[in-house]
């Protein structure tokens, strides 16, 4: 007999007969994941279709992969709502740890600016407004790469 994990495994990924899920929303859209792979090939630089559906598939299960993990954390500390932290603490607990830091760090940038966000959007002043920017623009992005900073 199967176990959960490898139940849960097999519905997430692979695109098991048995999981209805609808492929469409088990996998991350084609486009942004090209989009996201173009941002790191020179500007000449070309991605086959089998390249970006080989990728789509793979970011897809590590999502479920770890979102999984985060999940059971909160089963088991009776929480219903998966966190950054979660996320960050099943990243290392799944052995990502070259990941945690600069999750931490992107974890701690957007919680600085949801809080800028909010207190803008709490102010009635259109001045305030006109100097956080547009709502939900990120100033900073995660980049893997990047691993030190």
């Amino acid at each position: 007999m199967e176990s959960p994990d490898e139940k849960q495994h097999e519905d997430c990924g692979g695109g098991g007969s048995g999981s209805g899920i609808k492929e469409q929303d088990r996998l991350l859209p084609i486009a942004n994941v090209g989009r996201i792979m173009k941002q790191i090939l020179p500007p000449n630089g070309k991605i086959s279709k089998e390249a970006k559906e080989t990728m789509q598939e793979c970011v897809s299960e590590f999502i479920s992969f770890v979102t999984g993990e985060a999940s059971e954390k909160c089963h088991k500390e009776k929480r219903k709502t998966v966190n950054g932290d979660d996320i960050c603490w099943a990243l290392n607990a799944l052995g990502f740890d070259d990941y945690v830091e600069p999750m931490r760090r992107y974890l701690q940038k957007y919680r600085e600016m949801e809080g800028d966000r909010v207190a803008s959007s709490s102010s009635s002043s259109a001045a305030a407004r006109d100097q956080t920017g547009a709502a939900g623009a990120a100033p900073f992005a995660f980049h893997p790469m990047d691993r030190n900073n």
